[in-house]
């Protein structure tokens, strides 16, 4: 009998990689708020903090405004989102085992159409969780409660697949098993304690 009954993923970093979307235009964005100095090698330091969260440590005072120019000028970058190798074989095979997937992720509504709804990814989602559908976001574990509840699952029913401290912090606060994407080829020595993945496929053998 199989552990889980539900997979749910995260987006940015794990299904997709958005990390030159995301990154230069914050880039961009500090360049025009005075922050002269910044590279695109200090960027990648916040590639795996919520959006907010990077305005925070940042200092940044008009902080909904600013964010707001962020999200802009990422669904301007005209590269856009790539989907990481292995993805697609992966959902294909998820759902040939009759397993729910479903997505939770700080993405907008907005985004989420631009991103993963024109590749055709959330065909295969039964539900997905966004950034306006609660008050709190990663890493508190109300995303991901709330995915369980849509799902009328427990939370040792499912197991949550991410990249990013605050996805392994929401888990643990959720009780929720996390697999550990380590395909985008960015490493948190904070993760400890799980399942770490190098490639999509490897999932299946860890659910199996």
């Amino acid at each position: 009998m199989r552990k889980y009954k539900a997979i749910i993923y995260d987006v940015d970093g794990t299904l997709l990689d958005t990390l030159k979307m995301n990154m230069i235009p914050l880039l961009k964005i500090l360049h025009e708020e005075g922050f002269k100095d910044f590279t695109y090698e200090m960027v990648l330091k916040y590639a795996s903090y919520p959006g907010r969260k990077v305005l925070d440590e940042l200092g940044i005072k008009n902080k909904e405004e600013v964010y707001s120019r962020w999200v802009r000028y990422v669904n301007e970058y005209e590269e856009g989102a790539s989907i990481f190798n292995g993805i697609l074989e992966l959902l294909k095979e998820v759902e040939a085992m009759d397993l729910i997937q479903a997505v939770v992720s700080a993405k907008t509504y907005n985004q989420y159409r631009i991103d993963m709804v024109s590749k055709g990814l959330d065909s295969f989602m039964k539900c997905r969780v966004l950034a306006e559908d609660t008050e709190k976001h990663k890493p508190d574990p109300e995303p991901l409660l709330k995915c369980c509840e849509l799902l009328g699952l427990n939370p040792n029913e499912v197991c949550y697949v991410g990249d990013a401290y605050s996805d392994y912090l929401a888990s643990k606060a959720a009780n929720i098993d996390f697999f550990y994407a380590k395909w985008n080829g960015l490493h948190d020595e904070r993760i400890i304690d799980v399942v770490e993945l190098n490639h999509p496929l490897e999932l299946i053998e860890s659910i199996i």
